[in-house]
């Protein structure tokens, strides 16, 4: 019996292994039970990117519903999860089911819920969604109610979308400077909504991979450094200044400096900080996760900012949006949401929001960046992934658990555990392990005042993770 695991952000696995149409069907009845004991006549959006099969997968979680007595309004097309956020606020919906599984490779597909106010469910709710399918799959249950129909209505989420990003980008600023763009859509349901948005705005921007391939071109649809060589390609052939790319459904970000060089999006979100402070006259609190860099505290600091941390999770940075208490939060694995905006990381929003950065100050992101260093002192922040089989995640969760006071001759001064097992040491660098809440990779990040450091702190940390 499949074990449907809600992690950081929803259910994700393999297509056709436990992604099946059993067990999506099985989800969508525990959340369409959870949402009817709260709303008797509710109605709930249904999402998907795309992936193999994600429309069909969301037609099939809109028959489930309507089963139900839900009413629901299907996308007729591949839509970004900020786009499903937004439309649930603005509609004033009971909330949305989105099949996607974000950046993961072509082979897993996802389930994500959000409730009621566009933000992803916290973890009180995927329990008790969790306990509902498990008395389901108690009891055997099996999809065998009449779909009604007439309850489905199929929606163009897209407009809504575009004209909000309107109102928080100032396009006069990207137009006036006549900056040259490209963008790289990575076979994601960004393609139409980034690229669409240039287009209503006027701004030129060489455009590529905005056609649906299932495979994603053979790679995940993550915008790292790695992922992005023909975006670098095409900007060193144009000249062009500044690449932009999203992730699989868009919510996520990647960056790409003139000459096609990668910034690092921690280095981004302390950036954008600064800049809306100083451009817009922001005042408000700043939240991070755990796991990310500690140059917003020090941009915090100048600007005489309240720092927020959380766990891994954009939920929970969501929490400090919908209460207005601060004006940006970010994660290391490029999401970020502003004052005003919706409660779920938005890459389409984080880019076009860097964009109006360079467009406004005149200077590229290298140049920005040294620019923050020499005034709060520069900070370096890398991660690594590694691959956990049985054996190695049974050693690492015990080795996270341990109580460790030194760490490859560092003296630990202390030791954060609001997600995974973070070391700080006296010289104010620090180390995070975690395991992932969506892949079987343990999740280590590195941070330090050098680069030299920063390796120097991976190794150990490889060294850490792999030994037994």
């Amino acid at each position: 019996m499949t074990k449907i695991k809600f992690g950081t952000s929803g259910w994700r696995a393999i297509i056709a292994d436990e992604f099946t149409y059993a067990n999506v069907r099985l989800a969508t009845e525990a959340i369409g039970r959870w949402v009817m004991r709260r709303n008797n006549a509710p109605t709930l959006l249904v999402g998907y990117d795309t992936r193999f099969a994600s429309e069909y997968f969301g037609r099939e979680v809109a028959r489930v519903l309507s089963s139900q007595n839900i009413r629901v309004r299907l996308c007729s097309q591949a839509v970004p999860t900020p786009a499903v956020a937004l439309t649930i606020t603005q509609q004033k919906l009971d909330g949305a089911i989105n099949i996607t599984a974000s950046h993961n490779p072509g082979e897993y597909n996802g389930l994500k819920f959000s409730t009621s106010d566009g933000a992803p469910a916290l973890p009180e709710v995927t329990t008790e969604i969790e306990n509902e399918i498990d008395q389901l799959q108690a009891s055997n249950w099996e999809f065998t109610a009449k779909p009604n129909e007439s309850l489905i209505q199929s929606v163009d989420i897209r407009p809504a979308y575009l004209r909000d990003l309107a109102t928080k980008i100032d396009t006069k600023k990207i137009r006036e400077a006549h900056l040259s763009l490209a963008y790289d859509a990575l076979h994601g349901s960004g393609a139409g909504y980034l690229d669409g948005f240039l287009r209503e705005q006027n701004i030129p921007a060489i455009v590529l991979h905005t056609d649906r391939d299932v495979y994603f071109g053979g790679h995940h649809p993550e915008p790292a450094a790695e992922r992005l060589g023909e975006l670098q390609s095409v900007m060193q052939e144009n000249s062009i200044k500044l690449g932009l790319a999203t992730d699989g459904d868009a919510d996520r970000f990647g960056v790409l400096d003139e000459g096609g060089e990668f910034i690092y999006p921690n280095e981004l979100i302390a950036m954008l900080v600064d800049y809306l402070v100083e451009s817009r006259g922001w005042r408000g609190g700043v939240a991070r996760t755990v796991a990310t860099t500690h140059l917003i505290d020090r941009v915090a600091r100048f600007h005489q900012l309240e720092v927020l941390e959380t766990p891994v999770g954009f939920k929970y940075i969501g929490e400090y949006i919908k209460e207005g208490r601060i004006i940006l939060g970010g994660e290391e694995s490029a999401g970020l949401s502003i004052r005003g905006h919706v409660p779920e990381k938005d890459g389409i929003l984080a880019c076009l929001l860097i964009a109006e950065m360079v467009a406004s100050r005149r200077k590229s992101l290298a140049r920005q960046l040294n620019d923050l260093f020499l005034k709060v002192g520069p900070v370096y922040n890398r991660r690594l992934n590694v691959k956990l089989d049985p054996a190695m995640s049974a050693r690492v969760k015990q080795k996270i658990a341990s109580d460790v006071r030194e760490f490859h001759g560092r003296r630990v001064v202390d030791q954060n555990r609001v997600d995974g097992l973070k070391l700080l040491f006296d010289d104010g660098s620090w180390v995070l392990m975690r395991p992932s809440g969506t892949e079987p990779v343990v999740r280590y990040y590195a941070e330090s005042t050098s680069r030299d450091d920063v390796d120097t702190l991976l190794e150990f940390g490889r060294q850490w993770i792999t030994e037994a």
